[in-house]
């Protein structure tokens, strides 16, 4: 694509500026991509490198499937196309600098909310994606990109025109979120909760809640936290924000908070969720089930009001959200020779925390199972749970802790993978652990022998532990769909 079409994200000139580089063709690209698999014709592919490979070997191959132009730091290897190089110092940044000249054009009126949380971020960001995108042009990143590389890459795609924008933010570190914050320069920051995730590069979880209140650095004072009055590290947090001259506005269950959770009925595949936020009574619906999403989704529901959207056309828009994958979204796998017989599958395999374990466990002790509809007369709870990662020193205790958690008494079987894992397979009653296992695979071949029509599978692990290869078996036991879609007649 060449010239300085009107529908262009980034022109030659611009992406030159921004970056501080250099280019000598003309060229202008609809769209900014760092990876040859999903990139899309017109594209500007920014050639990064990273630990296992380097970008500026798949230049060639970005332009060959439609690439406007590759932003690199050197030409590739008998490259012979230089007008559709922008040649810069370092490409990640590079990508910061288009990320910044992307968030200084945005309109005056244009407002961006910073999401992080050791728990339910992803989900809060696609809530407010479905809440903000039904009022004006909105603009939130695919999957996790919330890292020193996604957040970048998020606001260098920014639509011109975006009214809204929501940018997720995560670590694993102190001084990780900062950077991102600065960059971005949302003018709101949720923190959906502070819980022993990634405690294991912390010296405590206060240390893991100083580095979530990181994301204050960027809000420009006058700007709005967004709390979860619920959590322990409240207090905390309120400091933090206050110091840098934002307005808090708290959310949870308690009369005192500014967006109050009054009730949460789950019902199938969707919660009813009653609320007060902002003074303003609310009735609405979320396209999935869990409590913990009906707290996120009032949370999410303060952001929005903050960032100056509607407040009932936000929380209309909830019936049509749903779990993305790998974190709550739910299958119903037609099993038999007819495919009357259903598994019901709840697939949380992205990754996993002691909090966000619990969450998942309770979904699945109020799951209905089906009985006499299978080779088991009774419908069965199943979990099958890898190992959570990053917890230092408590590992072991975090993980027996699981044994203790109310909703187990709902479950019939637990299932463990991974070396970790041992420790909670060991803590469970007898007639409860349904066995042990090293690997994903492993747990994958004994769960298709034993599931049956009626049971519900519940299935979550942190992501290096590859959780989604249990998913992936049992969704291949028959055809599986969309628990959310009408089923067919």
């Amino acid at each position: 694509m060449s010239g300085g079409g009107s529908d262009a994200l980034w022109t030659a000139a611009e992406a030159a500026a921004a970056t501080g580089g250099r280019v000598d063709g003309d060229w202008a690209a609809t769209s900014v991509s760092i990876d040859t698999r999903s990139l899309a014709p017109g594209a500007l592919f920014v050639a990064l490198k990273g630990d296992a490979r380097d970008g500026h070997g798949f230049v060639g191959d970005a332009l060959e499937k439609g690439a406007a132009a590759a932003l690199v730091s050197h030409p590739p290897d008998g490259f012979a196309a230089p007008g559709r190089l922008l040649m810069v110092g370092d490409t990640l940044e590079g990508l910061r600098g288009l990320a910044a000249a992307a968030r200084a054009r945005l309109a005056p009126e244009a407002r961006v909310i910073g999401v992080t949380g050791s728990v339910g971020k992803t989900g809060v960001k696609e809530m407010l994606r479905a809440m903000l995108s039904a009022q004006a042009a909105t603009h939130a990143p695919e999957g996790s990109f919330n890292n020193h590389w996604g957040v970048p890459l998020t606001l260098a795609r920014s639509p011109r025109d975006a009214r809204f924008l929501v940018i997720e933010m995560g670590m694993n570190h102190a001084g990780e979120i900062a950077p991102l914050s600065r960059l971005a320069r949302p003018e709101v920051a949720l923190i959906t909760t502070v819980t022993a995730a990634h405690i294991g590069n912390f010296a405590d979880e206060a240390g893991v809640a100083d580095a979530k209140a990181e994301i204050f650095e960027g809000v420009a004072a006058g700007g709005v936290a967004v709390l979860n009055r619920d959590n322990r590290w409240f207090d905390r947090l309120a400091g933090a924000a206050r110091a840098h001259g934002l307005e808090i506005v708290s959310f949870g269950e308690g009369e005192g908070c500014d967006a109050r959770l009054v009730s949460a009925q789950l019902r199938g595949p969707a919660t009813v969720v009653e609320a007060r936020v902002g003074g303003l009574d609310l009735v609405f619906k979320i396209g999935a089930p869990g409590r913990h999403l009906a707290l996120n989704a009032v949370g999410a529901l303060a952001a929005a009001q903050a960032a100056g959207a509607d407040l009932a056309r936000a929380a209309l828009a909830l019936a049509a959200w749903r779990a993305p994958e790998g974190r709550g979204a739910r299958w119903r796998v037609h099993v038999g020779p007819d495919g009357d017989g259903v598994i019901e599958l709840i697939d949380e395999s992205y990754n996993a925390n002691p909090a966000s374990v619990g969450a998942a466990l309770e979904v699945l002790a109020a799951a209905p199972v089906e009985d006499g509809v299978g080779r088991i007369a009774r419908g069965r709870r199943i979990a099958c749970l890898g190992d959570m990662m990053e917890l230092g020193e408590q590992e072991t205790a975090l993980h027996a802790g699981i044994a203790d958690h109310p909703a187990l008494g709902e479950v019939d079987l637990v299932f463990t993978v991974g070396e970790r894992m041992r420790a909670l397979h060991a803590a469970l009653p007898k007639a409860q652990a349904g066995g042990w296992f090293p690997d994903s695979r492993a747990a994958a071949d004994r769960l298709k022998r034993m599931l049956d029509a009626g049971d519900v599978l519940m299935v979550k692990g942190s992501k290096t532990v590859q959780m989604g290869a249990v998913v992936r078996a049992v969704k291949a036991l028959g055809q599986a769909r969309d628990a959310s879609a009408p089923e067919e007649t």
